[in-house]
This record gives structure tokens, sequence and C-alpha cells, in this order.
């Protein structure tokens, strides 16, 4: 299994011991990819396809059943790890959290239908970055443990839905600074495509047939990166 670094690892084990991933926290980007190793079964491939600098933790605004808040209740001190807000963003209105020495970046998340703005997660005391399309990706996620100390368990989401989502993301990435991001979206979902169509098929068709029923904008963006994935194109249509 893929071993998590030092800092990932103690920024994970604060939000698993402040009650992060009972309150519907979920992590989500690479470092949930990074996990999918033991849930799949499979080897995943090293290099900049599973490499990262980011802890991304999604949720929705409010977590049915979750009740309660985290064991912290002062913003920020949710992680319980030394983290400031990032230079140039006012705290009180912050997304995006750096731990001290280390440098590791944790960003909330929440999902929007609309603008995406900044908005407020009551449970978790901190203010999230509200982003279009998340929602199809954090529902109903699954457990992961992360190789950390006596270890670590957290949330992810389903990697079907990961890896339909990354298509999505893809094809959303700003010109510039995105393309380098959009390439890895691609490479991530079409190896775990790859891996799902091989032992879990049902999963992957009902994944894809779910975004592609939502509406036009979201199977542009599903075309549109698999016009450049013509291997995961002909796997999806197969399945």
């Amino acid at each position: 299994m893929t071993p998590t670094d030092r800092a990932t690892g103690s920024i994970l084990s604060a939000m698993m011991q402040a009650g992060t991933f009972r309150l519907g926290g979920t992590i989500v980007g690479t470092n949930a990819f990074r996990l999918y190793d033991a849930e799949l079964g499979i080897r995943l491939p090293i290099g900049a396809i599973a490499n990262t600098d980011e802890i991304d933790n999604a949720q929705f605004e409010t977590e049915p059943g979750s009740g309660g808040s985290c064991r912290s209740g002062a913003r920020g001190d949710v992680l319980g790890a030394r983290i400031h807000a990032t230079a140039g963003l006012d705290p009180a209105r912050t997304w995006r959290w750096a731990q001290g020495g280390s440098g590791q970046l944790v960003e909330f998340l929440t999902p929007t239908f609309g603008e995406e703005t900044i908005r407020e997660l009551p449970a978790l005391g901190v203010s999230a970055q509200a982003l279009n399309y998340l929602n199809f990706l954090i529902s109903e996620p699954i457990q992961a443990a992360a190789i950390y100390r006596s270890g670590v368990l957290v949330q992810v989401p389903r990697p079907e839905r990961y890896a339909i989502h990354k298509l999505i993301v893809a094809d959303r990435r700003r010109e510039g600074a995105g393309t380098l991001k959009s390439s890895k979206d691609r490479e991530q979902a079409a190896f775990l495509i790859e891996a799902l169509a091989e032992d879990r098929p049902d999963d992957l068709r009902t994944a894809h047939a779910t975004a592609m029923d939502v509406g036009p904008r979201w199977r542009q963006h599903l075309e549109n990166s698999l016009r450049r994935m013509p291997k995961t194109r002909e796997i999806l249509s197969s399945v």
C-alpha cells in the first residue's frame, strides 16, 4: 500500500480525532486517489500522477444525520495541527490553511449548484470554497485506511465517481496553469477506469450513466475529455 508522508498523516490523524470524517468530511483529490490501492486491490502508479502538496476536504454544508460539531470549536482548530490561514486571505473567511513547519496545505470545499463562492461549514467551524459538480463526487463516500503510525480511518469518494468526476473537472480547468492539472486529472481517470472496467464494471457503468443523465453541460465536459482519451472512451463504451 502507498504510505502516507508525515505531514499529511499528522493532519489526517488530527482530523480523524477531531471528528471531521464522522461529520461527513471526505478527502478528495490526489490524497484520495492514493488510498484506492487497498480498496481496488491494485498497485498505484508512481510519479506525478500520485503526487500532491495539498489535502482537500469536502463536505456538504449540512450533512444529513451527522449531528454535533467538531471536537474543537475554534475556526481552523478542526485540524489540531498548528495551521494558519494562507497569507493574503481573510482569516475569518479563508478556506485554505497551511501547516507550520511542513507548509502542507489544507483546503475545505463544499458543493454548490450555481455561483462558486465562499460558504460556511458550521459543523467544522471553517469556511469552504463552493464548487459545482462536487455533489456527485462526495455522495455515498466510503471509508479508507491511511498508512500512518497505527493507521488513520478517513472517508474518500467511491472510486468510480472519482474517475468520472476527474473527466469533468479536467475539461473545466483554465488554460495555462490548469493545463498540467488537467493532464493529471485525465491520467488518474484513465487509470481508475481501466481497473474498474476489469473488476467493477457495473459500478463504473452506473456512475457514468448517472453523470450523463444530469444534463447537457455534464455530457459536454465528459465528451470533451474523452475526445482526447480514445482508449478510455472505448473502455467506457464497452462496460
